[in-house]
């Protein structure tokens, strides 16, 4: 299984950026999305969503418990579309 926070690499296109979600689907489609770092610009770019097989660990990224908060957000803006 892999990890949320994990520091990853889409094989096919090369989007790298932090694992922050997985969705499961009733067809047994698992993906993964990748939210990549700020642009150069100071721009946030969308996070990006790939099928589990695309998915290459590249680094160890951030763990859950450094970005937790007493209540959770509300609905998050880089959900699949």
């Amino acid at each position: 299984m892999i990890e949320l926070g994990l520091k990853a690499k889409d094989k096919v296109t090369g989007f790298t950026g932090i694992i922050t979600g997985k969705v499961s689907y009733l067809y047994g489609c698992d993906q993964y999305g990748l939210t990549p770092e700020v642009r150069k610009d100071g721009k946030i770019t969308d996070t990006q969503w790939f099928d589990e097989g695309r998915i290459q660990i590249i680094g160890k990224g951030i763990s859950a418990s450094s970005v937790k908060a007493d209540k959770p957000g509300g609905p998050n803006r880089d959900a699949p579309k």
